[in-house]
């Protein structure tokens, strides 16, 4: 599913128009990337929890060449799925 798929979901199930879905799901994703930034955790009851960490630098490999190169240090981020995500996700 892609964020316009998403977008008409969500507008059909709350009755709204697309324009409106499409900011309340721009402005999810801003909060969401800002608390991040701040490397604040977010955690959302049920769904799961969001979690910035700093990778260090590494020594990695150009597949197509071999060539060794260094990987920059950057934040990204790691999800934890919560409790009732898994469970709708494996109830057979």
């Amino acid at each position: 599913m892609n964020k316009a798929e998403f977008r008409t979901q969500l507008a059909t199930r709350l009755s709204l128009p697309q324009y409106v879905t499409n900011d309340i799901i721009d402005a999810c994703l801003e909060i969401i990337a800002q608390s991040l930034e701040a490397g604040d955790s977010i955690t959302l009851q049920g769904f799961g929890v969001f979690t910035p960490w700093q990778q260090t630098e590494r020594l990695g490999r150009n597949p197509r060449t071999g060539e060794e190169c260094t990987i920059v240090p950057r934040i990204s981020v790691k999800f934890k799925p919560g409790k009732y995500l898994l469970k709708k996700l494996n109830d057979n």
